[in-house]
């Protein structure tokens, strides 16, 4: 039976997005206390889609990363809701499975809606899952998006974070314009989901007004930028990313018409002050170009409204 995401009867489609779950044991007090946070997320806002954007597991030094991921999906496995996963860089350091190996493994889920891989694209974990309307039609596109995990070129200092490679942006054009043809030349609402932030996530925060906090001293992005938020200013069909990665930063601000959003880390793994975890929701309605999005914290708080942030610049590096 194929796997097919839909409008709800009302319009409308729901996702939480979790991030950084990074589970590594599933007896310790951290990993069943945020389980349990995830759960009472999952039951409160009754999603349609639940997405992993990164870093699921903490796989270095595991002899089991087949348990692990299984662990970090059983939620919406066993509860019967739809997800999907995106890798990060904390997904495959370890030999005892590959990237490759990892997809396949989601693939196996029930209930999972991620797809396998198109042919001659770099990274592992491209697809796009478009939400049906009433009619049976598609009517908004949902990308996935490897972002890869360490710089290839960080022998030369060249970075240290990976970036999405010019065979990923391609694949992305040629099925936003497919879609956009099925569609009578108008381009689908659509979201983007991967890890590592773009450039572009510190040019939002430094040079525009961003909603949310940035703990982190910088946004770990990559050097290395090859227009892939170009691309999607160009195909007019994306309104919203959607990564993870730092884990103190949950802002949002909007650059030339895409809002590039953060997750709230669903593990607080390396802050060392108060940040409550928790995850994003994003709510689409059938037939309008644009989304809804708050925050769902640990203590059950509802965050419509983030703090302001007002532009400050940049400091010329020397």
């Amino acid at each position: 039976m194929k796997k097919q995401l839909r409008f709800r009867a009302d319009g409308t489609f729901k996702i939480v997005q979790f991030t950084d779950v990074e589970f590594s044991d599933s007896q310790a007090d951290d990993e069943i206390k945020m389980r349990a946070m995830m759960q009472r997320i999952l039951q409160s806002e009754k999603p349609d889609l639940v997405v992993y954007t990164g870093d699921v597991i903490a796989s270095g030094g595991s002899s089991d990363v087949t348990q692990l991921f299984r662990n970090a999906v059983a939620l919406p496995e066993q509860m019967e809701i739809p997800w999907a996963v995106v890798f990060g860089n904390h997904d495959s350091e370890t030999v005892n499975m590959t990237r490759e190996q990892l997809h396949a493994l989601q693939l196996t889920h029930r209930f999972c809606y991620a797809k396998p891989d198109p042919p001659l694209v770099d990274g592992v974990g491209n697809y796009v899952i478009t939400i049906q309307d009433r009619h049976n039609d598609p009517a908004a596109a949902l990308y996935f998006l490897d972002s890869g995990s360490y710089s290839p070129l960080e022998y030369s200092r060249l970075g240290f974070y990976d970036w999405i490679r010019r065979s990923q942006i391609q694949w992305y054009v040629d099925q936003s314009y497919r879609l956009t043809d099925q569609n009578g030349g108008q381009p689908l609402p659509s979201l983007a989901f991967f890890h590592i932030p773009l450039p572009e996530y510190n040019d939002i925060w430094d040079f525009s007004t961003c909603y949310g906090h940035k703990l982190e001293s910088s946004c770990c992005t990559p050097w290395i930028n090859t227009g892939f938020f170009a691309a999607m200013v160009e195909m007019g069909d994306v309104m919203g990313t959607f990564v993870g990665h730092d884990h103190g930063n949950d802002f949002w601000g909007t650059l030339h018409g895409i809002r590039l959003c953060y997750g709230r880390t669903t593990r607080n793994a390396y802050l060392n002050r108060p940040f409550l975890t928790g995850a994003r929701v994003i709510a689409l309605t059938e037939g309008v170009r644009d989304f809804q999005t708050w925050l769902h914290l640990e203590d059950g708080s509802i965050i419509n409204a983030q703090p302001e942030h007002l532009p400050e610049g940049r400091a010329l590096r020397v």
